[in-house]
């Protein structure tokens, strides 16, 4: 595990030098600059530093964090997966940074490139239209609320309730209360799914939607899904599916064709795409046909084998993100798109379930699994009959050099345990985290302070997670690390 030399801070010394300006030749060079023109004022004191110790310190910095390139990071539900360098390559071309102000006419090939994906995923998913606009999962989210808004709204009755299963995600609830509405929580029947029945009381003519999530947080499919399609539609109400989990469904089912009204994706886990540390990523929005009309805009259209954008849409909920939504992110998901194409694209999620499900069989002996249905991408585990908690568990792993998985969510299961392997990892990998994990389980019989103290072999030892929420301490000040 590597460390930083002490001190981690304060290397600054007088007269070290990391770079030398050329002297600058044109008039008015040697005109300073006012401290009042600056954004925040110029500080007391620059840093002197010589070049190396500059690198040096952002290297170590850099070696203190973790991520998918370095290991395992099975984080149930954010889909964590590794992110094809070809992918990168791609986006990184030139020819693509074009200035979003450019005239349609010169950036043809971009206008393509958005045209295209839009049309690749109608057809993965089976809707009638689709914008790429929205800049990530929860902006997806309340871009499809706001559609359903504007499409009740056009018939007379935006109606005032969101029906929100408790097997959701997280965001679904704020996203539906941004849009204007009500929430209402549906519990799960005892299969961790929604039951018809239940629903069935909690339909009356002020219901908007159901946002469901499906595969749902236990990474169980809702098999009822067509019938719950069927009643909400008989009560005049919509289908809101969040596709975040959709790397469970590619090329076996399309949400489209199940009674679904709006569905989300998100680029940045379905589509492999790098996410993580609040951006970057992408959350396109398909609709049914007959909510085609109120998508945001800007919409790309090909004429004659011209590519137009299209601003003026009279029914349309307007703009919800500036031009044309994430574009890099946009481009590497088609590169990755077109490199597996159709077959390739079910085998990520073939391999994607087998893997969770491999996983599940090997630890079903050593863990408490709450609900007994099948699961698809994600398998969900308790601490139940544990000496420990789910926490110490997520501390321990970090000992071994896996990232934990997500914890304690969903909500609906007491202290849980949310594990995705994702198609792109190895049997051996697998095979290593299952062994991992069986060990740190017995260490939790035989001595379970170890797991309670833990992690012992990180640069950061545990922290007070109560403190760290109560008093953030975002950037580094000298007066607080003196």
């Amino acid at each position: 595990m590597r460390t930083l030399p002490p001190p981690l801070f304060e290397k600054s010394r007088p007269g070290k030098i990391g770079y030398s300006f050329p002297e600058i030749q044109f008039p008015g060079a040697d005109v300073a600059v006012e401290s009042g023109s600056l954004r925040n004022g110029l500080p007391d004191e620059f840093p002197q530093l010589s070049e190396v110790e500059i690198v040096r310190h952002y290297t170590a910095l850099a070696h203190l964090n973790y991520s998918v390139d370095e290991g395992f990071y099975p984080l149930g539900s954010c889909t964590m997966k590794y992110n094809p360098k070809i992918n990168e390559k791609i986006a990184a071309q030139e020819t693509l940074n074009a200035h979003p102000y450019a005239p349609h006419e010169l950036v043809q090939g971009n206008l393509e490139i958005l045209h295209l994906l839009a049309d690749y995923l109608i057809k993965i998913t089976g809707f009638g239209g689709i914008s790429l606009n929205p800049g990530a999962g929860a902006h997806g989210e309340f871009t499809g609320m706001l559609v359903i808004r504007k499409y009740l709204e056009g018939k007379g009755d935006p109606r005032k309730m969101v029906l929100i299963p408790d097997s959701a995600h997280g965001t679904n609830p704020a996203s539906a209360v941004f849009a204007g509405y009500e929430t209402r929580e549906i519990p799960s029947s005892n299969e961790g799914i929604i039951d018809v029945e239940t629903l069935k009381r909690y339909l009356t003519p002020e219901v908007a939607a159901l946002m469901m999530t499906n595969p749902n947080t236990l990474g169980v499919f809702e098999k009822n899904i067509k019938k719950i399609a069927d009643l909400l539609h008989q009560n005049g109400s919509l289908l809101y599916m969040d596709g975040a989990n959709l790397n469970a469904l590619l090329g076996i089912v399309r949400p489209g064709d199940l009674g679904v009204d709006v569905l989300h994706m998100n680029l940045h886990k379905t589509f492999a795409t790098p996410h993580g540390g609040g951006g970057p990523g992408s959350g396109p929005v398909a609709v049914a046909a007959h909510l085609v009309p109120y998508l945001p805009v800007p919409t790309i259209n090909l004429s004659n084998g011209t590519y137009t954008v299209e601003y003026d849409r009279k029914q349309s909920i307007g703009r919800v993100k500036n031009f044309y939504g994430q574009f890099l992110v946009i481009v590497r998901a088609l590169a990755y798109i077109m490199s597996l194409g159709r077959d390739h694209l079910r085998r990520v999620t073939e391999d994607a379930v087998l893997n969770a499900n491999y996983i599940r069989k090997k630890l079903a002996d050593h863990l408490d699994l709450p609900y007994s249905s099948p699961t698809l991408h994600e398998v969900v585990f308790s601490d139940k009959n544990l000496k420990v908690k789910t926490l110490d568990i997520a501390k321990r792993l970090l000992d071994a050099g896996i990232h934990p998985f997500t914890i304690y969510f969903p909500l609906i299961v007491h202290g849980a345990m949310m594990i995705e392997p994702t198609e792109t990892e190895s049997k051996e990998t697998i095979d290593q985290f299952i062994a991992t994990m069986i060990r740190i389980i017995g260490e939790a019989e035989t001595d379970p302070d170890l797991l309670r103290n833990a992690p012992t072999q990180t640069p950061v030892r545990r922290l007070d997670e109560t403190l760290a929420a109560r008093k953030m301490m975002l950037k580094w000040r000298r007066e607080e690390n003196a």
